[in-house]
C-alpha cells in the first residue's frame, strides 16, 4: 500500500536530531516559554521574512488571536465582516465567528481553487474590516490584487498560511504578504510538529505584543493581566522539534515540487483536471507553490478513489463538505456557492511528500492514466 502520507517515516529521517532536541528540553527543566520557543520564534520569523513570530498552541488559535488582538486594539468590533473564501477549511471561518465577527463567503477561482480577487470587491460593505486569503493546498493567492483592494478600502489582510509554509509570492514568502498571518504546524503539514502547534507572523509590533499577551492569559507581565486572555502557547518540546524540521523544510519542498512536476507532465487521462498554477510551471524557479497536497478533479471522484485503493494507493478528499453545508453553519444551508460545491464534490488528493519514492509516483501516474479505460 502506498500511504497518502507516511508521517512515521517522514519523522524517522530526523530521528537522532529529534531525540537530541527532546533530550535537551527534558534535561533543561523548563517546558513552557523557554529558550526553545524563543529560538524557534526568531528562526521562523527570519524564514518568513517578518519582524515577529509568536508561537501558539495551534493554527486555529493563530487566526483567532489575530482577530481578537485587532478587537483589543480597536481596529475591529463585534458584527464587523471578514471576507473569506467559500471553499476553505472550516478553521478559517471558525476564527472569524469565534470573535463574533461575520464571515462573508466569496467564491474561489475554479482553476486555482484560491480566493478570486475579481469577486472580492462586490462583497465589501461599510462593515468589512479584513480580507482573509487562504493559500489553499500550498499555493499563494494573487496578493498584489488582494492587497490593492485592501488598501483602497483600508482593510486588514490576514493570511491563512496553514498550508503554505515557505511558498513565495514574488520576492516575499507566505506569512509576510499581508498584515498578519496564521500558521498551523499540525503533524501532516509541510512543517509539522509531533503534536498540535501554530504561530502568528507579522511586522506590526503592537499587534505582536497584544497577541503574545492574549495567548498568555492576557498577561504582558507576570501576575498582571491587561486582557481577558486565553492559554495558547507553543510548548518547549514542540518548539524544539520544529526547529529541527525547519532546517530541512526547503529540501522537502523541492522534492514535493519534483513529484508535482512529474504528475503534471505525465498524467494524461482526459477525465482528470490537473492543478493550474498562477504562471507557467518551471520546476527550477517556480516558488509560489509548495504542494501541501496535489489535488486533481473529476466528476467521478468516488469511483477513482475506490479504484486507487483497490490497487494499493491511498488518497484523501480535501474537503468533502463545503463550509456552508456544515451543520455548524446551518444558517447558510440555503445559500448557493456553485463553484465551491463543484470543487468539494470533485477534488481528490494524490500522495505527495518529502520522502515519496520515484517508483511510487510512477505507479500512481500509471494507475490514474489507466483508470476509466477498461
Amino acid at each position: 500500500m502506498i500511504p497518502f502520507l507516511d508521517l512515521k517515516n517522514i519523522n524517522a529521517q530526523y530521528r537522532d536530531e529529534l531525540i537530541e532536541a527532546c533530550t535537551k528540553v527534558i534535561d533543561s527543566g523548563w517546558y513552557v516559554q523557554g529558550k526553545e520557543c524563543h529560538a524557534f520564534e526568531k528562526e521562523f520569523a527570519q524564514y518568513c521574512g517578518t519582524k515577529h513570530a509568536i508561537g501558539v498552541a495551534n493554527g486555529l488559535d493563530a487566526l483567532t488571536l489575530i482577530i481578537r488582538a485587532y478587537k483589543e486594539m480597536g481596529v475591529m468590533k463585534d458584527g464587523d465582516e471578514v471576507i473569506v473564501p467559500s471553499n476553505t477549511y472550516i478553521a478559517s471561518i471558525l476564527a472569524i465567528s469565534e470573535n463574533n465577527l461575520v464571515p462573508i463567503l466569496v467564491e474561489p477561482d475554479i482553476n486555482t481553487y484560491l480566493l478570486d480577487p475579481k469577486k472580492v470587491e462586490e462583497k465589501i460593505t461599510s462593515k468589512t474590516k479584513a480580507i482573509m486569503p487562504v493559500h489553499l493546498y500550498g499555493q499563494t493567492c494573487e496578493m498584489d490584487d488582494i492587497n490593492a483592494i485592501a488598501k483602497k478600502y483600508s482593510l486588514k489582510v490576514i493570511e491563512d498560511s496553514a498550508q503554505s509554509h515557505g511558498a513565495y509570492f514574488n520576492e516575499k514568502r507566505s506569512g509576510n504578504l499581508g498584515d498578519a498571518s496564521g500558521f498551523s504546524f499540525y503533524p501532516g503539514k509541510n512543517l509539522g510538529a509531533l503534536g498540535d502547534a501554530g504561530a502568528v507572523t507579522t511586522n506590526d509590533h503592537e499587534l505582536a505584543t497584544t497577541i503574545k499577551a492574549l495567548a498568555n492569559y492576557g498577561s504582558h507581565k507576570k501576575y498582571q493581566n491587561l486582557y481577558k486572555g486565553v492559554n495558547s502557547r507553543l510548548d518547549e518540546m514542540q518548539a524544539a522539534m520544529l526547529r529541527v524540521k525547519l532546517r530541512h523544510l526547503d529540501k522537502e519542498t523541492e522534492h514535493r515540487r519534483e513529484i508535482a512536476a512529474y504528475y503534471l507532465e505525465n498524467i494524461k487521462n482526459p477525465d482528470i483536471t490537473l492543478p493550474i498554477q498562477n504562471s507557467k510551471f518551471k520546476i527550477q524557479n517556480y516558488k509560489n507553490h509548495v504542494w501541501h497536497v496535489f489535488v486533481i478533479r473529476t466528476s467521478k471522484r468516488d469511483a477513482l478513489q475506490k479504484y486507487l485503493l483497490e490497487n494499493g494507493v491511498q488518497s484523501l478528499i480535501h474537503y468533502p463538505i463545503p463550509p456552508h453545508k456544515q451543520e455548524a453553519y446551518k444558517e447558510w444551508a440555503d445559500e448557493s456557492y456553485p463553484i465551491s460545491e463543484q470543487i468539494h464534490a470533485e477534488v481528490l488528493s494524490l500522495p505527495i511528500s518529502g520522502i515519496q519514492k520515484q517508483e511510487d509516483t510512477i505507479h500512481i501516474v500509471k494507475l490514474v492514466n489507466s483508470w476509466n479505460k477498461q
